[in-house]
């Protein structure tokens, strides 16, 4: 975690450092802290295509706090960025179980850019983490799956969906593993490797969809070739669903 923190301290750029200021500007004493987490505080971000993901915690969220944020929101947008996620301190402990595979996430991959760090004694239980778990992979396979009839025409639009779609889905394997007892690595790369080892299906996919998001692959693709990765992309995270599913019939 120190090593992720001294990484994207060094990174840090303008536009966050600009973003946080007009945070507290706009919330003043209400604004408790603003946390960075997700690929960009654990070195593993892609410029171009990974998000800026930020927690803004206040001590009370009434309309007026949210509609105050509009301008500097508006400016945060306009360069790409997602909207924050908004929580009251208090939230934060009672919202951690009924968003598990979020708050595991930011339990380990954050940065505090503003404030405390209002994460830090994060009680977390597993209760709803499978069935959320195979309920965000079914949604988000179901969703590619309607993506693709666009994207099928051309190389581009296919190499743009499976970039693009893929960190949704290795947020998922992360959460995978911790429902099968193993401790996730952070980074996108060592999470697809240790998934495809724990549930013995072909990582291949995988590995050539991180190295086309990186900008690493050494391979030429053409409208066969990208639409045969596209079809092994969508079986292995079918094979990730099955074995999500068999666990609950264990």
């Amino acid at each position: 975690m120190a090593e992720a923190a001294r990484e994207v301290t060094g990174n840090m750029n303008d536009e966050i450092k600009a973003f946080v200021d007009d945070l507290r500007n706009t919330h003043g004493e209400n604004l408790v802290s603003v946390i960075l987490f997700g690929s960009a505080a654990v070195g593993d971000f892609v410029a171009r295509r990974s998000d800026y993901n930020i927690l803004v915690a206040l001590k009370k969220i009434r309309p007026e706090d949210l509609r105050n944020a509009h301008a500097c929101i508006r400016e945060w947008r306009r360069m790409g960025h997602p909207i924050p996620v908004y929580f009251t301190v208090s939230e934060l402990q009672n919202a951690a179980d009924v968003f598990p595979i979020e708050f595991h996430q930011m339990s380990v991959a954050r940065k505090v850019l503003f404030g405390p760090d209002v994460l830090s004694d994060l009680k977390i239980t597993d209760t709803f983490l499978r069935l959320q778990t195979e309920y965000e992979l079914r949604s988000k396979l179901i969703k590619l799956r309607r993506q693709y009839i666009r994207a099928s025409i051309s190389v581009e639009g296919l190499t743009s969906l499976m970039a693009d779609s893929f960190p949704s889905f290795v947020a998922l394997f992360r959460a995978v593993l911790i429902i099968k007892g193993v401790e996730p690595p952070t980074r996108k790369r060592e999470i697809v490797a240790v998934i495809a080892n724990e549930l013995g299906i072909d990582g291949v996919p995988f590995e050539k969809i991180y190295n086309i998001r990186k900008n690493n692959f050494t391979g030429k693709l053409d409208e066969i070739s990208a639409n045969e990765l596209f079809a092994e992309y969508m079986e292995q995270i079918e094979n990730v669903i099955d074995a999500v599913d068999a666990i609950e019939k264990k």
